[in-house]
């Protein structure tokens, strides 16, 4: 989906829309694999935090919208601080992937703002049948190959909260993350 300026809230009931549409959709599919992507046509160019901070600003948005009808994933956390967390809309976990033309990662760069929605439930799927190791090791390999090492910020659900990586941005272990957590 295509939106207009990441730095308001002027799409964010069409966006949270095509999120819940593309739910559907992925769970009633028999195809392996899904993302849903927004790219915003504005801003252009923002630096490294200010893409972090309308990161956060559109899925806290998103997230007070969902709540009104829709609970969090009971299969994840909804405590951005657990390990064990997984952003949720329409009772559906996402592991969030943030890229941008500016990004230090250049694995994350993208020549528009995006907010990648992957459902966490295909990695567990992934993990089921023996295929996330050798997956994760493509990715890490691409990051490696892209950025010179593999991404810090990367770690494994469970063992870290994963709010780390939604903006591809590095943090030390004093950052706390923005998203409400109601």
């Amino acid at each position: 989906m295509v939106a207009e300026d990441m730095r308001t809230e002027e799409h964010d009931e069409r966006i949270l829309t095509f999120i819940y549409e593309f739910v559907e959709s992925y769970r009633s599919s028999s195809e392996s694999f899904h993302s849903a992507a927004v790219i915003f046509e504005k801003p252009t160019s923002p630096s490294e935090s200010e893409f972090e901070d309308m990161l956060w600003s559109r899925l806290n948005s998103f997230a007070d919208m969902d709540r009104k009808n829709h609970n969090h994933d009971n299969r994840v956390d909804p405590d951005p601080s657990s390990s064990r967390f997984s952003f949720s809309l329409k009772e559906e976990a996402f592991f969030i992937i943030g890229l941008h033309p500016s990004s230090s990662r250049k694995a994350r760069r993208f020549d528009y703002p995006t907010i990648v929605f992957n459902p966490h439930e295909e990695f567990e799927r992934l993990k089921r049948s023996g295929r996330y190791e050798s997956m994760k090791k493509v990715v890490r390999r691409r990051d490696e190959l892209h950025s010179g090492s593999i991404n810090p910020m990367l770690k494994d659900f469970g063992e870290a909260p994963e709010v780390f990586q939604y903006s591809g941005k590095q943090y030390d272990s004093t950052w706390k993350c923005p998203l409400h957590h109601k």
